[in-house]
């Protein structure tokens, strides 16, 4: 495909052919596609992952698109959950150390956000590592998450009280972002890595 060709024209491809020939799972689209554009399968496989995201194009067998890479995985809906605790994460952090404990009503977000990243962040990201895809329904999800938090958060607390720094609020909440950005980074790599094997076991 020319260099100047807009990627919408190849979204119209798609679309077209997809009413056309009716194909039953990505696996028929992709082939399809690459009789009209000779490109890499990823390149496909972004666009069509970007057309059934927004709805455009409807299979037959409905498949969760994983791209191959992990960036592009990054940028699909599938890491949602990702996203929402890194910022999670930082908004807490952020919040902890520019809302003073006097400054009310402000005080009360810092108090929730606070919650959450002590009882529920730190021992999700954990179990997400540990089971990445729906392993676990989400009762057991919640309560390991739970549970977990409240084993790490002490656990960080005995290793910080023999350090220079000691037990106070700015090494505990760095740790707590160290610690829950390196768990669930982790989990999106495994989760990733286990649909791929998916796909390639179910095709």
């Amino acid at each position: 495909m020319p260099e100047n060709q807009p990627k919408n024209k190849m979204d119209q491809q798609i679309i077209q052919i997809t009413k056309e020939k009716k194909p039953e799972n990505v696996e028929q689209l992709i082939k399809l596609v690459k009789e009209k554009y000779p490109l890499p399968e990823q390149e496909i496989l972004a666009r069509i992952l970007h057309l059934q995201e927004k709805e455009e194009i409807h299979l037959k067998t409905r498949q969760i698109l994983t791209p191959e890479k992990v960036t592009t995985y990054l940028g699909s809906s599938q890491a949602n959950w990702y996203w929402i605790t890194i910022i999670l994460t930082l908004t807490t952090t952020l919040a902890i150390f520019t809302i003073p404990e006097n400054a009310f009503p402000l005080v009360y977000a810092r108090y929730i956000l606070g919650s959450i990243f002590v009882l529920w962040l730190p021992g999700y990201a954990f179990i997400k590592a540990l089971f990445p895809l729906k392993e676990l329904d989400s009762i057991e999800r919640v309560a390991l998450s739970i549970g977990m938090s409240l084993a790490l958060v002490p656990i960080i607390g005995l290793l910080l009280n023999y350090t220079p720094w000691g037990i106070r609020i700015t090494p505990i909440a760095i740790s707590l972002l160290a610690l829950t950005v390196t768990f669930a980074t982790a989990a999106i790599i495994r989760e990733h890595q286990k649909m791929r094997q998916s796909i390639k076991t179910n095709t």
